[in-house]
């Protein structure tokens, strides 16, 4: 309700916003604020300006709603990672996420929620709007499908991002726990006001029938080539990626191998990982660890970035919500704030001689000494690296896991695809997994597990990973809950003492169980106040 109140207030594109100037750039800031509601879908290029408002939404939930960076500018990165074990949170800014201590009130939680919903209710009212200009002639039936589609995506990413954070795993029950409100209606006031206040939680289940429901729109409609601007702007082969990650919460294995079917080929050659191209969108590993990320050079747009969402040194996240400010040393003009754990750093499952050791890592100054840092953001002053939201790094592994829960052995497609992305990494092949390398499906599973937190450390991957093994069908890959940390701020002094593969790792921060009210968010207290139809999580 305290969120409904201030879209209302705030018309869609009221403030400051961004402007399609290119195809290169799609997000330039230009003060507008001249046009209503009722004005905004009068011409081609107003309606354009709308939809790249939603677009600036999901960067920071817009000027009205204090975003900085959610919901998906860094803080999907930073709150994924700070709720998991492999990164550690050195000062207070993540404190609260880290050690598990929010509450109704606490402003982390509160902004994910009221940020996402302000993107979602953006989007819906540009829906709403593009129909209508179809209708008028202003756009072409063509281009305001197109339109709605893009904005069905990002309603769908927001719904998906709100259900692992402030709901129980579709595993638990197969839905039948309290999901999040999927709002697909414009709420602008009055019927719409009191639509919402009659609408109590789904369940998990249905929540996700609807979020399914906008990716097979966005999949059935999205351009294999956006011409808005490749990675950021919504393309088909971002929806089939989405639904392939959304079916792997849903324990939908069969389900999930049919959609990255429709990216991943037949026949992968392992000895060569950038040699296999998705079948939509050309897709494929970039030749190094590194060449996916970086600010010089392209910020953030290769072959290997699905789907990204664009900061540049005019409009970011400020410091307190870009993943350099946050992520980058000290000594590098970061702020230094979260650093590598020794828990992933010292697994002897990842490789000494693994080329993403020294190409996206360093020892680096942080506020209370030295620690290990990553450098996968690189615009330290500018905050300009995008957010990634899907590589085709991911695609690749979420179809070997989905190829090997299907399997009845130990599938040898598995292993072929969980090679291309951890070969990339290794100087030479001779280390690579083979079929003997693993004793049953559930040992392939779990070094498919190991391989997303070492390929996806520093991309907020973690929390989502932790979330939907909370309830594994195989007890042995179950999460448990949240894992025991090193302490808030437990790295320290002036060497890397900690860190050193093999070496042992103390986790003076206590593991949260999953049956522990903590392990979802509370969903914030105004908004349970104000409406009372909205129940909130048992325990807070």
């Amino acid at each position: 309700m305290r969120l409904i109140h201030k879209l209302i207030q705030n018309t869609l594109l009221l403030g400051t916003v961004m402007l399609a100037v290119s195809c290169e750039k799609v997000l330039d800031v230009q003060p507008f604020n001249a046009f209503t509601d009722e004005s905004v879908f009068t011409t081609s290029a107003r309606a354009t300006l709308a939809l790249n408002g939603v677009y600036d939404a999901a960067q920071t939930g817009g000027p009205s709603l204090a975003g900085r960076g959610y919901p998906f500018g860094a803080a999907t990165i930073q709150q994924g990672d700070n709720r998991g074990e492999d990164m550690v949170n050195l000062q207070a800014f993540y404190q609260i996420t880290y050690q598990g201590t929010y509450t109704p009130f606490t402003a982390n939680n509160n902004s994910m929620w009221d940020n996402t919903y302000g993107m979602i209710n953006k989007a819906n009212i540009a829906i709403e709007g593009f129909k209508k200009a179809a209708a008028s002639g202003v756009l072409t039936a063509a281009t305001a499908t197109q339109f709605e589609a893009e904005c069905r995506f990002l309603r769908a990413l927001g719904h998906h991002e709100l259900l692992i954070h402030f709901a129980r795993p579709f595993l638990d029950g197969n839905g039948a726990a309290l999901g999040v409100p999927y709002r697909d209606y414009a709420v602008t006031g009055g019927e719409s006001l009191e639509r919402l206040q009659k609408e109590a939680r789904p369940t998990v289940a249905a929540a996700y029938a609807k979020l399914l429901e906008d990716i097979n729109f966005a999949e059935a409609n999205l351009p294999v080539t956006n011409s808005g601007g490749a990675v950021i702007r919504a393309q088909k082969s971002a929806a089939i990626a989405l639904k392939q990650r959304v079916l792997l919460h849903m324990g939908q294995w069969a389900n999930a191998v049919a959609a990255g079917n429709a990216l991943v080929p037949t026949t992968v050659n392992p000895a060569t990982p950038t040699s296999a191209r998705s079948l939509v969108g050309n897709h494929a590993l970039t030749a190094t660890p590194n060449g996916s990320f970086g600010f010089t050079g392209g910020n953030s747009i290769s072959t290997e970035n699905i789907f990204s969402v664009k900061n540049d040194p005019l409009d970011n996240g400020s410091v307190n919500g870009a993943p350099a400010a946050m992520y980058g040393s000290t000594d590098l003009l970061g702020r230094g704030l979260v650093c590598v754990s020794p828990i992933i750093w010292n697994n002897t499952g990842w490789l000494a001689e693994d080329l993403r050791r020294t190409t996206l890592y360093r020892n680096g100054g942080t506020a209370i000494g030295r620690a290990m840092m990553t450098t996968k953001y690189t615009d330290y002053s500018g905050r300009g690296d995008n957010t990634p939201i899907i590589r085709w790094a991911e695609v690749l592994l979420n179809q070997a896991e989905a190829e090997a829960r299907v399997a009845t052995g130990i599938s040898q497609r598995a292993i072929d695809l969980l090679n291309m992305v951890r070969n990339r990494s290794l100087p030479s092949t001779a280390n690579q997994y083979t079929a003997s390398s693993f004793a049953s499906r559930t040992a392939l599973i779990r070094a498919i597990l190991l391989e997303r937190r070492i390929e996806f450390l520093a991309e907020g991957r973690r929390w989502p990973d932790i979330h939907r093994t909370a309830q594994d069908p195989i007890t042995e890959l179950r999460s448990g809950g949240i894992p025991a940390k090193v302490a808030n701020g437990g790295v320290t002094g002036t060497t890397l003492a900690q860190y050193g593969i093999g070496l042992a790792v103390t986790t003076s921060q206590p593991a949260i169980p999953y049956s522990d009210f903590r392990f979802i968010w509370p969903i914030p207290a105004i908004e349970v106040t104000t409406n009372p139809v909205i129940v909130q999580n048992p325990g807070y």
